[in-house]
């Protein structure tokens, strides 16, 4: 039987432009399904829970990262079990799911691209989650943008001294 008062899922997209990094090469540095705290902003730990690294199925566990909406334990910390669906290194491209955690979040699925440009390159999340208790979508839409301005600036910014070492 279906929920008569069911909302729709929110649906986002957030883009963030690399000025000078080769797509492949942001690549790279993305492709790490466990690295994410190299480059998302506050995330603390980014460790393995199951799975291999980098195939369907793997899960990792994120945690110590601010969000925009204080949960209602305002000493905890907040935390997800995020587990990859699927990733395709020639389209450079990877979805994953959040299958646990204390943010409220419920069926949300994000996709993550890297896009050549003739400048650079671009990084798109599109997610779609069901509406969450204590956000709007406009507090998910700044949590993802934000996030995923710093994780660009700190990719180019490793990705430039990389360069200028390769270069000497």
């Amino acid at each position: 039987m279906a929920n008569v008062g069911q909302q729709p899922k929110w649906e986002g997209k957030a883009c963030a432009k690399l000025a000078g990094c080769k797509a492949e090469q942001v690549w790279l540095l993305l492709q790490d399904f466990l690295g994410l705290d190299k480059w998302f902003p506050s995330l603390t730990t980014c460790l393995p829970v199951e799975g291999v690294s980098g195939q369907p199925g793997c899960v990792r566990f994120c945690a110590g990262f601010k969000t925009p909406v204080n949960g209602s334990d305002k000493g905890s910390m907040n935390w997800t079990k995020q587990k990859l669906l699927s990733i395709d290194p020639n389209k450079m491209v990877f979805s994953y799911s959040i299958v646990d955690g204390n943010v409220g979040f419920n069926g949300y699925v994000s996709t993550v691209r890297v896009l050549s440009n003739e400048h650079g390159c671009d990084i798109e999340w599109k997610y779609e989650v069901e509406p969450a208790k204590g956000w709007t979508l406009g507090d998910l839409d700044f949590f993802i943008a934000s996030g995923l301005q710093v994780m660009a600036q700190r990719m180019e910014a490793a990705l430039q001294v990389f360069q200028a070492t390769m270069d000497q």
